[in-house]
């Protein structure tokens, strides 16, 4: 996506922070390299990266996997059955592929490239001959096994791929085997299956909608439900009279599947953001952070609605060093503030106001959002991580809702951890650092790194 796109950065500023959000991740894991497994040069997973097995390689990447697999290869030698780039390429359904790549699905990428590892070192010549039975292996992924077979004609085989090249990579600590297609655990099959069907009925452009009663909130005139139908009236409408939760509206024209164009509104609302005022690093973060704004257009594109929390410009300046500076922290902290659902501040009051305390999905899995009433509005989180609504209906535009909170949450696990450090910190004095109004709090905090070695912000 073209970062002109959203409008707000300035090109030659957009072009430096790129180059320290590149570097500040480098420069953290160099930090803490002295903690973790030393890998030689000849190490399997140095070979997988340099290897022909592009894909599967990329994929091991965006898991995330490296550090769980540089502590393996640490411990014990490993087995990697890698699928050909074609079979990653061209034979891999592409809507699987996407499902794979989302950040919320982040658990079931891991599980499916672990379901392709043994923690055992396994040649070709260890194979077990035709006459045997098969032969039972527990991958990385302890809740999955791969069974080795031999056929009548020699060939080998793991579960039902066929090897193609075995001991196509060969190194001191582990072996590669090259496997004709992906193998796909059960429990990541089920969960694919599972978002398919939740998208088939979100994305389905509704025809000939029964009209409902305002007043008894019936329906004017039964219609007709075939057998396994979804019901005509939404969960919530069954709860209570009267819309305790705003439904999520119909996809419309106008996106690449006749749906909303996502793009242009996520462009939209930042463009709020900024004109509204007070959420100056909010929309920053958005900006320079093109994979969330892409990700997010796209979901609501596909027919997907979101309510973004946003915090204000005095909640991000009081975020510390410690908590941006892991890689990928910005990112994470984002995601928790997004809901999958489209929640006005109507709904949401009407909620905790019937139910008392309600937890929120977001897009952080697994960790949910907590939300009940206080002080006559909303209030979000536990304890002193709290935030309440504080800017109600930033904007909205039946697919995307902005609320304005005025803290920034974290999971609750997260939390204690916080407190604990926050407690072993107690002699060091607090130094209250005000934020620039127009630097992003991001380019603060590479800047004050790089201060070290020279650099000039």
């Amino acid at each position: 996506m073209d970062t002109s796109v959203y409008g707000v950065c300035n090109h030659k500023h957009f072009s430096f922070f790129l180059s320290l959000v590149f570097l500040v991740p480098f420069l953290l894991h160099s930090a803490s390299s002295s903690t973790s497994p030393q890998i030689n040069s000849n190490s399997i997973l140095v070979a997988l990266l340099d290897s022909h097995y592009t894909e599967l390689a990329e994929l091991v990447e965006k898991a995330l996997l490296l550090q769980k697999l540089e502590e393996a290869v640490g411990n014990h030698n490993i087995t990697i059955f890698a699928p050909r780039n074609h079979a990653l390429e061209r034979d891999l359904d592409p809507e699987f592929k996407r499902f794979l790549l989302e950040p919320r699905n982040l658990n079931s990428l891991q599980t499916l490239l672990m379901s392709h590892i043994l923690p055992t070192r396994i040649p070709s010549d260890a194979w077990p001959p035709a006459a045997t039975s098969v032969v039972r292996h527990t991958t990385l992924s302890s809740d999955y096994h791969l069974h080795l077979t031999t056929n009548s004609s020699g060939h080998k085989t793991v579960d039902s791929a066929a090897v193609l090249h075995p001991d196509d990579v060969v190194r001191p600590d582990g072996v590669i085997h090259g496997i004709e297609r992906l193998l796909v655990p059960r429990s990541v099959q089920e969960d694919f299956n599972r978002r398919r069907s939740l998208r088939s009925i979100a994305a389905v452009l509704p025809e000939g909608a029964p009209e409902v009663d305002p007043r008894t909130h019936r329906l004017k005139k039964p219609a007709p439900v075939p057998a396994g139908a979804p019901p005509v009236l939404p969960i919530y409408d069954a709860m209570a009279p009267g819309p305790s939760l705003a439904p999520a509206p119909a996809p419309g024209p106008g996106g690449p599947r006749h749906h909303f164009n996502g793009e242009r509104q996520v462009k939209d609302f930042i463009q709020t953001l900024l004109h509204y005022g007070g959420y100056n690093e909010m929309a920053d973060i958005l900006v320079n952070l093109t994979s969330l704004a892409t990700e997010m257009g796209r979901l609501v594109s596909e027919g997907y609605v979101l309510t973004v929390l946003a915090p204000n410009d005095e909640a991000m300046a009081k975020l510390t060093t410690d908590q941006l500076s892991e890689p990928g922290a910005p990112e994470q902290i984002i995601y928790y503030h997004i809901i999958p659902e489209y929640q006005t501040e109507e709904s949401m009051y009407n909620a905790v106001r019937r139910f008392g305390k309600i937890r929120y999905d977001t897009l952080r899995l697994p960790h949910k959002v907590a939300a009940q009433e206080a002080d006559g509005s909303v209030k979000f989180g536990n304890g002193d991580g709290s935030a309440y609504l504080f800017d109600p209906d930033i904007y909205t535009d039946g697919r995307i809702s902005v609320q304005g909170i005025d803290g920034v949450l974290f999971p609750r696990e997260e939390e204690e951890e916080d407190n604990k450090a926050a407690a072993r910190r107690r002699t060091t004095p607090l130094v209250k650092v005000a934020a620039k109004p127009r630097r992003g709090k991001l380019m603060q905090v590479a800047c004050d790194m790089l201060g070290a070695f020279g650099s000039v912000c």
